[in-house]
Parts: structure tokens; sequence; C-alpha cells
């Protein structure tokens, strides 16, 4: 009788969802003793089975009749057990507080470097990025052919790092020669180059030496100087300061130079500086540099900024241009080369290649279409660009065998 009683209160109390590991019709409320689910016992069931379950049970005498549970039961079972969640539940609170954390650093980073603008100019220097890391700069010969290492000191406490290569016709002559004879060899009337490179990296860079492989070969006495902050150079890096380091090393050359002609050629963010010191030295000393090459061009900092592919994070952010472009200007960065062309009259060769993607091509013809319009000659003013197919995007235009011929054809040199 009591048993009839135990069952019927247990039919009474059973909820809907009973545990479906016991089977229909055992009392388990009414004996007053809870059941408590042992890691042992859990571990015995078969959980892989999400269709219904067998009417087959397994036995175990610690634990008696056991039977199959649905698969969807199995979270539950091993919360009874005290087990883990499973893998990914247990990595969605990890997941959840990193996007929160990277949510946070990204809303953040504008409003800083307004607050900060100096932060601004470690993404568009890059100095601190010097690869190659492990590049002698001390040893070109590990290199490149017909190259020494020499250093100059462009102001008080600011001294640059400098690669000469010679002319490749002279390569024999110069093996085991030491600077003075290097000096001497930049009045051979072979035309300099004094070359400025972009952004990050040294001179030492896969694409730099390559330049200075291509054009060494083309006769050209190369001088590629490494800015203040740069590489082995000394200093901090500043636009102005950028300026005092080529004017420096134009003062340089010139005195050696003799009647050679000498020209600026400026890459990517180079572009900026060959044009500033060019306009520099021709407004304050009524100098003409012999000629300007621009490289992977852009008007100016500031329009240069909404397009290189890092932007493209914050271009749709509220206040992009306030925050981000206008503090540009408050860390004094400008490279206003869409004003310096208005102003040179040396020739002026633009180069640019169509699958820039860091640069567009549009930048360098924009910067043409101002300089020949300000250009009394028009025929001082050249826009080359490089098909697609060639693959030479930013950095690679120096790859072009083609290359020297074109510049030699500009320059009127045979």
């Amino acid at each position: 009788m009591a048993t009839q009683t135990s069952f019927a209160i247990a039919q009474r109390h059973q909820p809907a969802d009973a545990l479906p590991f016991l089977p229909a019709g055992i009392p388990w409320e009414a004996a007053g003793e809870p059941i408590v689910a042992s890691p042992d016992a859990v571990s015995q069931w078969d959980c892989s089975d999400t269709s219904a379950p067998s009417p087959k049970a397994k036995h175990n005498p610690s634990v008696g009749n056991q039977f199959p549970v649905p698969g969807g039961h199995k979270r539950q079972l091993q919360a009874l057990a005290g087990e883990k969640p499973l893998g990914w539940l247990a990595w969605c609170p990890r997941l959840r507080t990193l996007l929160l954390d990277l949510l946070l650093i990204y809303i953040s980073v504008p409003f800083l470097v307004r607050l900060f603008p100096v932060m601004l100019t470690k993404f568009v220097y890059l100095n601190l990025v010097a690869f190659p890391f492990f590049a002698d700069l001390r040893r070109p010969e590990l290199l490149l052919n017909n190259t020494i290492s020499l250093y100059l000191t462009t102001e008080p406490g600011v001294t640059v790092g400098i690669w000469h290569t010679v002319p490749g016709s002279r390569g024999a002559e110069a093996l085991g020669k030491d600077q003075r004879w290097y000096e001497e060899a930049l009045a051979d009337a072979h035309p300099v180059i004094i070359y400025l490179h972009g952004n990050g990296g040294t001179r030492a860079a896969s694409h730099r030496v390559q330049f200075l492989k291509t054009m060494g070969a083309a006769d050209f006495h190369i001088l590629a100087l490494d800015y203040r902050g740069y590489g082995d150079s000394s200093g901090h890096p500043t636009e102005s300061g950028f300026t005092t380091d080529v004017l420096a090393l134009y003062d340089w050359a010139k005195a050696r130079s003799g009647n050679s002609s000498i020209l600026f050629w400026g890459h990517s963010l180079g572009t900026g500086i060959a044009t500033n010191a060019a306009r520099k030295l021709q407004e304050e000393r009524g100098i003409q540099v012999d000629a300007v090459v621009l490289e992977s061009s852009y008007t100016n900092i500031r329009e240069a900024a909404t397009h290189v592919p890092i932007s493209t994070l914050y271009r749709q952010f509220p206040g992009f241009e306030y925050l981000i472009l206008d503090s540009l200007a408050l860390a004094d960065m400008f490279f206003r080369s869409d004003e310096n062309v208005k102003v040179l009259a040396c020739p002026l060769l633009i180069l640019h290649a169509e699958d820039d993607a860091v640069l567009p091509p549009h930048l360098g013809r924009q910067l043409f279409e101002m300089a020949r319009s300000a250009y009394k000659d028009k025929t001082k003013v050249k826009f080359i660009t490089f098909p697609k197919k060639l693959g030479l995007g930013h950095d690679y235009i120096s790859f072009n065998p083609e290359l020297p011929a074109l510049v030699k054809d500009f320059l009127n040199i045979k």
C-alpha cells in the first residue's frame, strides 16, 4: 500500500521534462532521497545517439540499470557531473572580451591621435621598422658591387648614413678603393642621383638595393640617403629635418662633382622630400637642381593619407577628417608637392605604376597636371605610367629593365 502511495505521489509531482535516463514509472521523489548523478555514472552513459532511446539497457552494479540518453541532454548531464562545458562554449566569454577590447582600441585611436598628434609621425614615417633587420649598413659590399658606406654630419648632433654606388663602367677600377677615391670619382662627368627612399626600412631594403643596381649599371652615381632617425642615422625624423639632410648632401656632392649634373630622385614619401628640397634650393639660394624624378608620388600628405590602405579602417569613422587628417598638420607634416611643383622650373619626370595599391596612379596624374599647368616650358614635365601586366606595384618600378633608357631619354643623356 505504501508503495502504491509513493508511486502515486511520484506521478503527481514528476515534471514534464523528467530526467530521461530513468524509465517511466520509477518513483524518485517519494523516497525522500534526491538522486545524485556521479561523474563515474555519467561517463558511462551513451550520449552519442540522438535518436529515440534504445529499449536495451546497460547494467552497472554500482548504479543499476542505465538507459541511453538522447544527445540533446548531454550538456545537462555534464553540468550535473561537474564537468566543464564544451570547448567552444568556454571560449565565448574570452572571445567576447577580446572583441570588446578591439572595439575600444578602434574607437580610442582617433581621439588619442588628436590629443597627441606626434603619434601620427610613427605611422607616417615608420622609421622604427628598420627592415631588413640584420643588414650591416656599414658593409654594403655584402649586397652591392662598387659601393661604400659613408657618413655626413648635416647639422650639429645629426649624422646620416649614405651609400655611394659608382657607375658600373668603373666597377673594376673601384675594387679596393677607399672613400677618397669614391669622392673624386663624382667629378667624372657621369650624372649623380641623390636617392630619397620612402617610409619604413633602410637603404638596404631589397627594392632600394635593386634601384642602385639598375641605375648604377646605367652609369649613374647614386647617393642613397637614410634620413635622420632611419637606419644608422642619428636624430629624430621631421619634415624640415629631412630637407636639411638632403640639402647638406647636395652641397657635399656639388662640391665634389664638378660639372656633373645632380638630380633628386624621390620614391613614395621621398617624392615630397624631393620637391621640398628642390623648392627650398630654388627659393632661398636661387639654384635649380638639374632634374627631379618622382616615383610613386602623391599631391600632399593629407591626400595620400586618405588613400593608403591602412586608412580604410577609419575612412567611414565619424570625424575622420578632423580627428586624423587635420592632425597631420598639428604634427607638422605637409609634404606639399602640389604647391612645390608650381614653383619649380627644373625638368620634372613623374613615374607611376597603374597597379600601385598604396598610392593610386591618379595622384601622380593630378600632380603632373598641376605641374604642367604651372610650367612655362611644358616639355620639361613628363608623366610615364607602367601597365598593370608588368606587376610593378608601388615598390618595383626599378625592376623594369627599360627604366634607365626612359630616364636618359627624358634627360637627353646618351
